[in-house]
């Protein structure tokens, strides 16, 4: 039977965007998956990084699309 437990290592944290009640915290991160290539990675994260919940990883090229677009971007267009 294959392994499929997944490994990270966290390269660089980046920053929390936001945390709830029960202690999670979205988080911007520079993360290895599977001792893969450095990804920017945005999803939850449990207390103490035991725990983790879906998010984006993506690419430099990813990130470099992404940045010009929000350069772009009104934040008034967005409802709280």
């Amino acid at each position: 039977m294959p392994n499929t437990q997944i490994t990270s290592e966290v390269v660089k944290s980046i920053g929390v965007i936001a945390q709830n009640r029960s202690g999670w915290q979205r988080e911007v991160n520079i993360i290895k998956w599977n001792e893969g290539k450095a990804k920017l990675d945005i999803r939850d994260w449990g207390p103490d990084h035991e725990k983790v919940g879906k998010g984006i990883s993506l690419t430099k090229e990813e990130v470099a699309i992404l940045k010009t677009l929000l350069e772009d971007i009104n934040l008034d267009d967005i409802e709280a």
